[in-house]
């Protein structure tokens, strides 16, 4: 794994210049069959989530503003719908559909949703352009390692000042896919870059009520991006040091964390040591802080044997306490489904009560269920004195019954992650019973072998399964 140093091997050279080299001059015969293999899986997941959500309250609205923004243009899919729309504004759809759910991908170090970050630029100007599934495959895994490593140099350091670090980094890796399927120079991407740090933004102010706005981050993103790769091919000029520039960057969005960045990450081993490779997927449709505590009250659910709860204690890692512990009386409380993603009460409270977390869990009766409101208002959250933070979630239970027994346990993996990492099969699974929530299983394997066989052919096959 690569995820607790900077990898050591390639080029050095500043941030921009590493990066449009890697986005300009990578082949995808230098990509490992072990990456494309991987790249395919997230597709799929990604794709799965898409169709989920269109059944779910967000995506009526979110739609039908896409559909009277593109101005009736014919252009590209919109996942799950009839209309098509502009290539940005299915971007911008898309991008809504893939992260709506929060059950979509983390890279762990990174702290970003990678597939988010990239798929919804892809997937719209590989259909414009008809590109090859070689080419779309290889456009993905740029875009995605560029996320991953400008997440990790970071090291949370977005989180800690209030930005979302998808919402942010997903305007980078946007241009960079965008730009590579564009045919740019590594000039045009440097310019791209640039262009894209003047739109890269995404407050996480949604947290105090369960807003909808972290779902459209990584859309915006992908327009932005789609944007800032458009103007940079036709001679907009953006700064070159988009990042570590004075104003740039770190600077404007880290504050004080700015001087914790790691360079390395930005121009070390592209194309030779990809990070990428160890993203981990959901088994669980909340933030992904709370998967290894999700993880632990899952395995005491048998202990427990329906045996009272007077308490609990949740042990998380300390730098998350903030996005899913505090205030500790708001997480108690959740009121809606963004808030109950985001509590680490709730979701161990439902947990060790029902023996499983799912999309049925976040349904307004589940959340105003008055015995896991009851059990998530007896939760206390705590530092985890034994996390693997960043490398993994880690999480912990601890369970005070009221027949006086204490029952702990403690998860330093989280399922989906390291040696836990999802199959194929595992993951079309999941592909599958996220989909049956809006379309039948034939037309749902359709598209799941679409995404397998990427690599040969147009990616034609896999927009004709997408729009049915």
């Amino acid at each position: 794994m690569n995820t607790m140093t900077p990898p050591q091997a390639g080029k050095v050279g500043t941030p921009s210049d590493a990066l449009a080299q890697f986005a300009a001059t990578l082949r995808y015969e230098d990509i490992p069959e072990t990456v494309l293999e991987r790249a395919r899986i997230h597709i799929l997941d990604g794709l799965g989530l898409a169709v989920a959500s269109t059944v779910f309250p967000f995506a009526g609205p979110t739609l039908a503003a896409v559909e009277e923004l593109s101005g009736g243009d014919k252009g590209a899919t919109v996942i799950g719908r009839a209309f098509r729309a502009a290539p940005r504004d299915a971007a911008m759809a898309n991008g809504v559909l893939i992260h709506g759910l929060d059950y979509d991908d983390t890279h762990l170090q990174a702290i970003v949703h990678p597939t988010a970050a990239v798929l919804p630029a892809v997937l719209a100007l590989a259909e414009e352009r008809a590109l090859s599934g070689r080419e779309t495959l290889a456009a993905f895994c740029i875009g995605m390692e560029a996320a991953i490593r400008l997440g990790a140099a970071v090291k949370g350091g977005f989180h800690h000042t209030g930005f979302h670090a998808t919402g942010v980094l997903a305007h980078f890796s946007s241009a960079l896919a965008a730009g590579r399927i564009m045919g740019a120079a590594a000039s045009d991407h440097v310019n791209a870059l640039g262009i894209a740090a003047s739109t890269a933004s995404g407050i996480q102010v949604f947290l105090e009520e369960g807003a909808w706005t972290k779902r459209l981050h990584p859309g915006w993103a992908a327009a932005g991006g789609i944007t800032a790769a458009t103007l940079a091919r036709h001679g907009f000029v953006g700064p070159t040091r988009a990042f570590e520039g004075r104003f740039g960057l770190f600077d404007t969005h880290l504050h004080e964390h700015a001087a914790h960045v790691d360079m390395a990450y930005l121009t070390e081993g592209l194309g030779e040591s990809w990070m990428m490779a160890d993203t981990a997927l959901k088994p669980y449709p909340v933030c992904h802080f709370i998967h290894g505590a999700a993880d632990a009250a899952l395995d005491l659910r048998d202990e427990i044997g329906g045996a009272g709860i007077a308490e609990v204690d949740i042990y998380l890692p300390e730098d998350t306490l903030k996005i899913v512990a505090e205030p500790i009386e708001h997480k108690r409380h959740a009121k809606n489904e963004y808030e109950a993603k985001f509590s680490a009460p709730f979701v161990v409270a439902s947990t060790l009560l029902k023996g499983r977390f799912g999309l049925a869990d976040l349904t307004d009766a589940a959340i105003a269920d008055g015995e896991t409101q009851a059990l998530a208002r007896r939760c206390s959250c705590h530092a985890d004195p034994e996390t693997r933070f960043p490398e993994y979630f880690s999480g912990g239970v601890r369970v005070r019954l009221e027949d006086g027994r204490e029952l702990v346990r403690h998860v330093p993996v989280n399922s989906g992650a390291g040696e836990r990492k999802m199959t194929l099969e595992e993951t079309t699974e999941k592909f599958l019973q996220n989909t049956g929530l809006a379309m039948d299983e034939g037309r749902a394997r359709a598209i799941r072998d679409a995404v397998v066989g990427l690599g040969g052919g147009s990616v034609d096959t896999l927009i004709a399964a997408l729009r049915g």
